[in-house]
């Protein structure tokens, strides 16, 4: 039997993606799913159950910047590509970050107490080390969120809205997201499941699947109007230009772009979810590592490119270090790898079933 949540199971069929090994034993083993569509919403390849509807969390933050390109905020606030990728991150509270926070909300005229998302501390160590010293080690322009937060007050106070209740999946804000997210998917995004993210926003849920042609589309722009198109194409040059913006110093985001110079840019979530997408070959990549473990994303990710052909030698060589992170233990001294499991990604990936193929067009 599979081991369920209200309203979710999550298959016991996903395939072992990552391994943890620790001397020569495997340790501990994350199970995932994946797949990679095209822009006309078809699934190319899948690993597991790719019809699993889980939070992409995070990996949705592009599509909830469009309304900021679309609403004209993003031209008559004077905003640059850089608020664009600080609006779609998961950043790590460096001081590059909370300036450009801090500056945004200078723009807008407001505080940080505008900021819905709660107080955290950064989780770039020597940031949150300054700000300890400092005496406020937890602020709101600290959290990860907090770029696009500004994002969404910025839309409300260009349309005129209310700027206290951006955060209830009601408010106009929040509808333009869905009306961008409905298009994307080909769904009713009002009729998805919603839970609450960790930054109190809504939080869509989407099969595995849809959420790679999500990515496609984000990939090939083509088959969106021309208004969604130009935000969309803004957004992904704003992605590629400014990684360190998205995550951090010498992240896994950062390395994936100056590896593949711009021509695979990816986008995690929270609980093992993370995205990519390819503009040059239109596709879009979705994986879920279903227990929710981060350290086993780009592991997966990057032999998931690997077995697709979209990672070439120079580029593998360079990454190899995010293939095949070392385990430490408390001296420093390498005592294991974390490394994606050969035979899960050796054999050609799964072909779907009508209802897999289905998913991105149904839900």
């Amino acid at each position: 039997m599979s081991p369920s949540t209200d309203g979710q199971t999550v298959p016991m069929s996903s395939p072992r993606m990552v391994e943890v090994w620790r001397g020569p034993l495997v340790e501990s083993a994350h199970a995932g799913v994946a797949a990679v569509a095209n822009a006309q919403g078809e699934i190319i390849a899948g690993w597991g159950d790719t019809a699993l509807v889980t939070y992409p969390r995070s990996a949705l933050k592009p599509v909830q910047a469009i309304a900021l390109v679309e609403s004209g905020a993003y031209r008559d606030d004077g905003l640059t590509p850089r608020h664009l990728a600080i609006a779609c991150a998961s950043h790590r509270g460096e001081p590059v970050h909370s300036t450009l926070v801090t500056e945004w909300l200078d723009v807008l005229g407001l505080d940080q107490e505008a900021l819905v998302c709660g107080e955290d501390r950064p989780a770039d160590e020597a940031a949150a080390a300054a700000a300890l010293i400092a005496g406020r080690p937890r602020q709101r322009i600290f959290h990860n969120c907090s770029g696009k937060h500004c994002g969404f007050l910025a839309v409300a106070q260009h349309e005129g809205w209310s700027l206290h209740d951006y955060d209830r999946l009601q408010h106009p804000a929040q509808q333009r997201y869905l009306d961008a997210l409905s298009e994307l998917t080909g769904a009713d995004a009002s009729a998805l499941p919603f839970g609450v993210d960790g930054c109190a926003l809504p939080a869509a849920a989407l099969p595995v699947a849809t959420m790679a042609v999500l990515m496609a589309r984000f990939a090939d722009a083509r088959v969106a109007s021309p208004r969604r198109r130009a935000a969309i194409v803004a957004i992904q040059e704003a992605m590629r230009a400014h990684p360190h913006l998205l995550s951090g110093t010498d992240q896994p985001a950062v390395m994936l772009v100056r590896a593949t110079r711009g021509r695979i840019i990816m986008k995690t979530g929270a609980e093992g979810f993370l995205c990519a997408f390819v503009p040059r070959q239109g596709l879009g990549l979705a994986l879920k590592i279903t227990d929710g473990e981060a350290r086993a994303r780009v592991p997966a990710l990057l032999a998931l490119l690997s077995a697709l052909g979209l990672l070439d030698a120079s580029e593998a060589q360079a990454l190899a270090a995010l293939a095949e992170p070392p385990v430490l233990n408390s001296t420093g001294a390498v005592v294991g790898r974390i490394r994606a499991n050969a035979m899960a990604f050796s054999a050609p990936p799964g072909r779907h079933d009508d209802s897999a193929r289905g998913a991105a067009h149904e839900r």
